[in-house]
C-alpha cells in the first residue's frame, strides 16, 4: 500500500471549549440559570434531554461541599421535584459529568466530596480559570496557526 493511503490522521485537540451566547438572564428560575451556564459553556447541547449535568451543578451550588454518594440522591430529588425524566442518573454518568465540570475548573474534589472550586464565586472562576487561562491559551495557539499560514503566503 502506498504511503498515506488508507491512513487517516487523527488530530486530537489539547484543549477545546464551546461558548454560546443566549438572551440576558431576566427573571429566570435558578435551575434555568444553571442550565444556561451549562449550555453556554458547551457542557450541554441545545435540545438535549439528558441534562443531568444541570442538576449536578445545581446540587453543588446548593449544598457547598457534598459527598460523592449524596450527589446522586440530590439529583434524583431535584428531578422528581421538577417532574423530569431520570435519564443519565447512573453513578458512572454522574462521575463522568463531574469530571467534565472539573476539566473546566468549576468543580474540585476534596477527599470523598466535591465542591465549587476553592468555594469561589462562579464569575471569578470563569474569568480567572476559563477566560484568562484556558480560553487565552486556545486563542494564542489558533493565532500561531494563522501566523504560520500567513508566513507561507509570502
Amino acid at each position: 500500500m502506498a504511503a498515506g493511503k488508507g491512513n487517516v490522521a487523527k488530530s486530537i485537540p489539547i484543549a477545546e471549549i464551546t461558548l454560546r451566547k443566549y438572551e440576558k438572564p431576566y427573571n429566570m428560575p435558578k435551575r434555568e440559570l444553571v442550565k444556561k451556564i451549562c449550555l453556554s459553556l458547551g457542557l450541554l447541547q441545545p435540545g438535549d434531554s439528558r441534562d443531568i449535568i444541570v442538576d449536578i451543578l445545581h446540587a453543588l451550588l446548593e449544598e457547598g461541599e457534598i459527598a460523592a454518594e449524596e450527589i446522586k440522591a440530590k439529583v434524583v430529588e431535584y428531578r422528581k421535584k421538577g417532574n423530569l425524566n431520570m435519564n443519565g442518573i447512573a453513578e458512572s454518568n454522574i462521575r463522568r459529568q463531574l469530571k467534565r465540570l472539573k476539566d473546566l475548573f468549576l468543580v474540585e474534589k476534596k477527599g470523598d466530596s466535591y465542591q465549587i472550586s476553592e468555594n469561589e464565586r462562579l464569575l471569578h472562576l470563569f474569568e480567572s480559570k476559563i477566560e484568562n487561562f484556558y480560553l487565552k491559551g486556545i486563542v494564542e495557539r489558533v493565532k500561531e496557526y494563522f501566523l504560520h499560514l500567513d508566513n507561507l503566503r509570502k
